[in-house]
């Protein structure tokens, strides 16, 4: 698997000067704050791709993302050239993902649950590293790369499975491709394939329906019985702590807007401005896995 990843995302930002963020405290002024708020407090932690970066798996908006173009569930579901296209690129990324080990923010997360502080944790990311780094409570709002799905029977596959039937269906279809380590992965496990018009893909063994990534694709929503769980692990808590993530989506700022309106403190750890800063009680840009360790040993993790 690579050893160099190129950083890849959906769109960098218009506004270089938004990283840093101007109007947000900085790591040294940030952390006594944020500790007054948080200590002694139960703590719904959201988090976004800026906490698995270390681990090697690119974000989305940072200052180097690189512009992708996404497929979208309804491109997906359009045609068997557009899920051929898909699956081939899919099949190449998703090792890298599945290889990926936890950050210290992951783990720095991990001893604060462990330690009674958090008592919930929402991710935006599919790539389970809080539960490898020991987080217990965990809601994949977006799904994980763990799984495939029948879009018609519901009928759920492990990616290990569906991967090994790819292989033998498309034997030798990497060969002769440039090295793994020049190749440009995304957070969904896209890598940048680009001949992909022999590729065979796997119908569900069930009911022949089409099978996708127990993922959440643009164009679809989150499934309403993980926001439902989301929204009781920020309605319990005393305090929402947001860390890596941009909240340029509804997806993960309605959380935000939910503290908000129950007058439960956001704080939020970010590098760049995000969509909920406005809401926020402290907003903090600083490498979130330094901030997040420091923050654990302060709080006695």
């Amino acid at each position: 698997m690579p050893l160099r990843v190129l950083r890849a995302g959906y769109g960098s930002p218009s506004r270089q000067d938004q990283f840093p963020d101007p109007h947000a405290l900085d790591a040294r002024a940030g952390l006594p704050r944020a500790i007054e708020l948080l200590d002694g407090r139960r703590i719904a932690v959201l988090t976004g791709a800026g906490v698995s970066t270390p681990s090697g798996i690119p974000d989305y908006r940072g200052p180097d993302a690189t512009p992708r173009t996404p497929m979208t569930y309804q491109e997906f579901m359009s045609s068997v050239s557009n899920r051929r296209h898909y699956w081939a690129r899919n099949q190449y990324g998703w090792h890298f993902v599945a290889d990926a080990e936890p950050t210290a923010a992951h783990t720095a997360i991990a001893r604060l649950e462990a330690a009674g502080h958090v008592d919930g944790v929402i991710t935006q990311n599919i790539d389970r590293l809080h539960q490898k780094a020991g987080t217990v409570d965990v809601v994949d709002l977006h799904g994980t790369y763990a799984w495939v799905l029948c879009t018609a029977c519901g009928s759920r596959f492990p990616r290990e499975q569906v991967s090994r039937y790819l292989d033998e269906l498309n034997p030798g279809f990497y060969d002769g491709m440039a090295s793994a380590q020049d190749i440009e992965y995304s957070p969904d496990a896209d890598a940048t394939v680009e001949d992909t018009a022999g590729f065979r893909v796997w119908d569900c063994p069930v009911c022949q329906g089409v099978l996708k990534p127990d993922v959440v694709f643009f164009g679809e929503n989150a499934p309403a019985e993980k926001v439902a769980r989301s929204r009781r692990i920020v309605q319990r808590a005393d305090v929402l702590l947001v860390a890596g993530s941009s909240l340029t989506v509804n997806s993960g700022r309605r959380f935000v807007r939910q503290a908000a309106r129950s007058q439960t403190p956001v704080v939020i750890v970010n590098h760049g401005v995000t969509g909920g800063d406005a809401l926020a009680t402290v907003k903090v840009d600083a490498p979130v896995d330094r901030f997040l360790t420091e923050l654990a040993r302060n709080l006695g993790a």
